[in-house]
């Protein structure tokens, strides 16, 4: 196999890790269709936020629109600059957003869940309102569903395993009417450091154990 295949090998604590795109192809993408990809999601902060108000008690030191904040670490990182992600699982979610004019800011909730779609209607640009007049939005990327690898016994493409591609995140203001930040996704390289590359597959294979149990606790309780 050659090294455009990803198969690289790096010592790691004593263990043989090793670059293997081919054999992994697809892991990641498993709950993936193509009219349903969504961008890697990181909270990115508007000028309404609460972590960017001094006087709110959410308020973050340093917090500005146009950064993006991870709500576990509290760590703040610089939009402009942008960011290095490695996607590792996929999980479709139903976030609700607030209109950009309102006081209180987007989003309102991470993940309403799929019964949230019953209970929305389209207006005329599209859209999928609620009643209360927040929406209801699927963002996609089709970034990471276009990356292949030949394996080298078929001469053939085969879907890359998700996290063996790191992709860079920026945030991009945009102004009309009134100003906000939007995401911006690029595909930067293809992941070089198989230890890095080891961690990101344990990460997937975690999340994914974790879903299944999830689901079967869900299928347990509604026997019930």
């Amino acid at each position: 196999m050659s090294q455009e295949t990803g198969d690289l090998t790096k010592k790691t604590g004593g263990q043989v890790a090793t670059l293997d795109f081919v054999s992994d192809s697809g892991m990641g993408l498993e709950n993936i269709d193509r009219d349903d990809l969504a961008l890697p999601f990181l909270k990115l902060l508007q000028s309404g936020s609460d972590e960017t108000k001094k006087k709110h008690a959410k308020y973050v030191e340093g917090a500005e629109a146009g950064m993006f904040y991870n709500t576990v670490t509290k760590k703040l990182y610089d939009g402009e600059k942008g960011i290095q992600v490695i996607p590792v699982f996929y999980k479709m979610t139903y976030p609700e957003w607030a209109p950009f004019e309102k006081r209180e800011g987007r989003p309102i909730h991470p993940d309403r869940g799929p019964g949230i779609m019953s209970k929305v209607t389209q207006n005329e640009r599209n859209k999928d309102m609620l009643d209360n007049g927040n929406e209801i939005i699927k963002t996609a990327n089709s970034l990471m569903e276009d990356q292949f690898e030949i394996n080298p016994k078929t001469n053939k493409s085969v879907p890359a395993p998700m996290f063996s591609r790191v992709y860079k995140l920026n945030s991009v203001e945009n102004s009309g009417s009134f100003t906000w930040h939007g995401y911006n996704v690029n595909l930067l390289r293809k992941v070089d450091d198989a230890g890095i590359y080891q961690m990101a597959r344990d990460f997937h294979n975690s999340l994914k154990k974790g879903q299944a149990k999830a689901e079967a606790y869900s299928e347990e309780e509604s026997n019930y």
